[in-house]
């Protein structure tokens, strides 16, 4: 924890969050040739003037201040934490700024949220689009929680949009990245300490977090439900590891393990990224910014491990200082580093 604080691990991760964001805002729905044609040579892309975010940072926000709203009121639980998040999702669905192309999924979701009734009403039980973790990682940077806790509201808070296992077990693992690198694991052994999380959660479903949810699949039991999540989950962990020993970072990462657009993928090409340059986190989000997927999640990604790792310093002051958002995101930082 000292080693955490010092650095300012969740403060760094946040700022490293939106930069991403704001990077691969202009870039999303590009292929490769067609950003360089734009932005030029993708080692010496600059931070967009203004630098704006998208529902990617605007959701992880969103998380952060449910979050701190059921804390205030004492111990992190399945019930105080789902109203709190539940309420801060829908005052965003009807905000006039969520006008950054969310996605449908988020959108419906939000809307469901808003009618009377559990909340697994309004779970979308078979998206598990890239939504359900860019916007995990205020889970991976509270200090004190448990690993259950850790977990569960990991998955939580995924579930109240995106309901597939597979969303949930993504979630679960970006949100132990955030931590692990944020209490200093070596970031080479990182994908290993992932895939052993998977293997020991294979068949583990969060009861008090998540309620029935599993009834609204096809699976017969809990245990079959999350078993095909960690599944998925294993196999692009599996390719992660490929990638990052023979996989060279001139080329698109999505083509190694995924364009982003869905959740486990999303994890896996926002680390190699990283893991690619873990000791020069702009690379590492111009990198991210610059793929044929879902560039701005990958990289929103992308710098929440970065910065998690490294802490606030990893940011230039000149990109710190002008990411929109700034305020919201300092003070959350501060709140859980202190």
């Amino acid at each position: 924890m000292t080693t955490t604080v010092r650095k300012r691990a969740a403060t760094g991760s946040l700022l490293g969050l939106a930069l991403g964001d704001a990077l691969g805002f202009p870039t999303e729905f590009n292929d490769v040739p067609s950003i360089l044609a734009k932005c030029g040579p993708w080692r010496e892309m600059d931070l967009p003037r203004p630098a704006i975010v998208t529902d990617d940072t605007q959701m992880t926000l969103a998380l952060g201040k449910g979050l701190r709203t059921a804390t205030d009121r004492g111990v992190l639980a399945p019930e105080n934490m789902a109203e709190a998040v539940r309420r801060e999702f829908t005052a965003w669905n009807r905000s006039p700024e969520n006008n950054r192309a969310p996605g449908n999924t988020c959108l419906r979701a939000c809307e469901l949220l808003e009618r009377p009734g559990p909340w697994q009403d309004a779970s979308q039980i078979n998206s598990k689009g890239c939504g359900a973790n860019m916007r995990v990682a205020p889970i991976g940077l509270i200090p004190g929680l448990s690993d259950e806790q850790r977990a569960g509201a990991a998955q939580l808070q995924s579930a109240l949009t995106h309901g597939h296992p597979t969303a949930l077990a993504a979630s679960d693992l970006t949100a132990h990245a955030v931590r692990l690198l944020a209490q200093g694991a070596e970031p080479t052994g990182l994908v290993g300490l992932l895939r052993s999380y998977a293997h020991e959660n294979r068949s583990h479903y969060h009861h008090a977090w998540l309620g029935d949810l599993w009834t609204r699949s096809q699976d017969p039991t809990p245990e079959h439900f999350m078993a095909r999540g960690w599944g998925e989950c294993a196999e692009i962990l599996d390719r992660l590891q490929g990638a990052v020993r023979t996989t060279s970072p001139e080329t698109d990462p999505c083509l190694a393990t995924g364009a982003g657009w869905i959740a486990e993928e999303a994890l896996a090409t926002g680390l190699l990224c990283f893991l690619w340059f873990i000791d020069d986190p702009l690379t590492a989000l111009r990198r991210a910014a610059c793929t044929s997927g879902d560039s701005d999640s990958i990289a929103c990604l992308t710098g929440a491990f970065a910065g998690a790792y490294l802490g606030a310093d990893a940011w230039p002051t000149e990109w710190a200082d002008r990411i929109e958002y700034r305020g919201d995101l300092l003070t959350l930082g501060a709140l859980w580093d202190a």
